[in-house]
């Protein structure tokens, strides 16, 4: 269940992350934000990394082996970036409607999948 857990925090906290760093784009193109002062885009942004942290932070305590969980750091890195660029596309394919996934964005994902199973391998 650690493993369950450990990556279902990391998907809640690479949403926000996403948000915290393409949120403002997709507020501007909605021209809510077009006349935002960069500071308060930077802490708006402060703010969803803040959330970001309190799911990501316990992920990684919960899912290292240090702390008795079932993944090593190398591990964890790689899980996390396989998360962050899955759900990055999620989020710009379906808020970013410009934004379209191209066969060389899938060879991408497989070789994350691949790096992902090699992590894994004895």
């Amino acid at each position: 269940m650690l493993a369950f857990w450990t990556v279902f925090l990391l998907i809640i906290s690479n949403i926000f992350m996403t948000l915290a760093w393409y949120g403002n784009l997709k507020l501007q193109e909605m021209n809510i934000s077009t006349n935002w002062p960069l500071v308060l885009v930077i802490l708006a942004s402060w703010g969803l990394a803040l959330v970001e942290y309190s799911f990501m932070i316990p992920a990684n305590r919960m899912g290292s082996n240090i702390n008795g969980g079932p993944f090593s750091l190398f591990q964890l890195k790689i899980i996390q970036e396989a998360v962050s660029l899955t759900v990055f596309t999620v989020l710009a394919v379906v808020l970013f409607k410009s934004e379209q996934l191209h066969w060389n964005h899938l060879a991408a994902f497989v070789c994350l999948v691949l790096a992902v199973f090699f992590a894994f391998r004895k």
